[in-house]
């Protein structure tokens, strides 16, 4: 069963033929009930007609025995105050629903209509208080059946009361047949027992062709990414849809991520490649040193060696934080003191000078990871400054702020982004021994963004460049300091 209604469209199909289904039983039977309910009203009014007919005749005095009682071949009975049949329909065989089983009138009424001179006072059984002459308004309906010439039907009764001169309060009951209602909800409900299934048939199969139609352009972007994943060719694009609804916005948004995926694995590439690439330079040179020194034991530059060494180290270790940012490492939600890890960082390094906030500025993060871009901040702006480079922490708002500027040659401004990518040196700074590898700036940004923050460069007012550091601030620190 799982199987079976696996696919959106067979769901959808399904669906939407419950839905109709539960629509069409619920309105079928408000029709039915409805067609009941003014059938038996209708019949009940004929019923009604019937019984004050002949009430109108026995409030002038009429004698029972020249009753005109076959009502269109319509059971109808008069009963006196006693409950004494007093007359019926000639052709009445049995009756019940009306309260009197009796179909024969019995043999004690006379026609004259004799009658207990206390029954001119007496109300009828409705509580009503009639004159003589005087037809009740308070009319009673039930249902029964009776059988008339051999024919025996569903009936609904009238019982209307009548007081008369000389016979006291008489209650006439007259039915009307319900064969009408019985054949016309039965037809009705025979057209529904046909027709909803075939509706419901048309309706399943309609939905499933359109939702078949609404869905190809998904089977168009799943085929496409089957196809993008054999071949891992990131460059293609599944196909957008020109209807402008949610499955062309799940196709931009499927295009976007692709485009995003394969700037993430060109990246990724060029990485590799650029580490590669510095790693070689490091490895063969100390390769070379280690390989003359082996021959020529006398020759061992031993200072350069550990040098190319402690290169390396820093190489690696440079790309080992980089991959761990890639990878989405969250920092430590650790308290620290910006101000007091600028003073740790400036510490023993000559013409840097720091100044700002003399208490703690505290937030939220890694103590080694904002250590570390303090310390590449440092160490670019002692290798471009002239003589002096200046540290200043400082809270703005609910923000802290650690800006490390220098008096050298500043940054061009159509550069101002470019330094920050990896690997990247500008022309003033392509020594590798002295300008590094190009992954200070670009760990440092990282960082940053990994904490919340921002890392921007702009012109320091000595005419250096200023790079200015922002993070959120430590709230819960700050209130515990003030």
């Amino acid at each position: 069963m799982s199987r079976l209604f696996g696919s959106v469209r067979a769901r959808a199909t399904l669906a939407a033929t419950l839905v109709v289904a539960v629509a069409l039983v619920a309105a079928g039977t408000a029709v039915l009930l409805s067609l009941r309910s003014n059938l038996l009203g209708e019949a009940g009014t004929q019923a009604e007609r019937s019984a004050r007919e002949v009430a109108t005749v026995l409030a002038v005095g009429t004698p029972y025995a020249d009753l005109s009682l076959d009502v269109d071949d319509r059971p109808v009975q008069v009963v006196d105050d006693d409950g004494v049949l007093v007359a019926a329909s000639e052709d009445l065989e049995r009756i019940s629903g009306t309260g009197v089983d009796a179909v024969k009138p019995q043999p004690a009424a006379s026609p004259g209509g004799e009658h207990d001179a206390d029954a001119d006072d007496a109300d009828d059984d409705s509580g009503e208080s009639l004159e003589p002459g005087e037809i009740g308004g308070r009319i009673t309906v039930s249902d029964g059946s009776a059988t008339i010439d051999g024919d025996t039907e569903d009936y609904r009764f009238a019982a209307v009361p009548v007081k008369t001169d000389d016979r006291g309060t008489l209650t006439v009951y007259a039915g009307a047949p319900l064969s009408a209602e019985h054949g016309a909800v039965n037809t009705a409900l025979t057209v529904m027992l046909i027709g909803f299934p075939l509706l419901l048939a048309v309706v399943a199969w309609v939905t499933w062709l359109v939702t078949r139609r609404a869905l190809r352009p998904v089977e168009g972007i799943r085929r496409e990414m089957a196809a993008i994943t054999a071949s891992e060719d990131l460059a293609r694009r599944v196909p957008v849809p020109d209807t402008h609804d949610e499955v062309a916005r799940l196709a931009t948004t499927t295009n976007e991520t692709l485009a995003a995926l394969e700037s993430s694995v060109e990246r990724q590439r060029g990485f590799v490649a650029d580490a590669s690439h510095e790693l070689r330079s490091p490895i063969a040179s100390l390769r070379t040193q280690l390989e003359v020194a082996a021959a020529h034991p006398e020759l061992l530059d031993l200072d350069g060696a550990v040098a190319d060494t402690v290169r390396l180290q820093r190489l690696a270790a440079d790309l080992l934080l980089l991959a761990r940012l890639d990878a989405g490492e969250r920092p430590a939600e650790a308290r620290v003191d910006l101000a007091a890890l600028a003073r740790e960082a400036a510490e023993g390094r000559t013409g840097v000078r720091v100044r700002g906030a003399e208490g703690p500025v505290s937030v939220a993060g890694s103590r080694g990871q904002l250590g570390r871009v303090l310390a590449n901040l440092l160490d670019n702006a002692q290798r471009h400054a002239r003589s002096a480079v200046e540290v200043t922490v400082r809270r703005d708002g609910d923000a802290v702020v650690a800006a490390v500027a220098d008096d050298g040659d500043g940054v061009p401004a159509a550069d101002r982004e470019r330094i920050f990518e990896r690997f990247v040196r500008l022309d003033a700074a392509r020594s590798r021994d002295d300008g590094g590898a190009g992954l200070g700036l670009a760990i440092a940004r990282d960082v940053a963004v990994r904490h919340g923050g921002t890392l921007t460069v702009h012109d320091a007012p000595a005419g250096g460049a200023l790079f200015e550091l922002r993070l959120p601030g430590d709230r819960a620190g700050t209130a515990r300091d003030m």
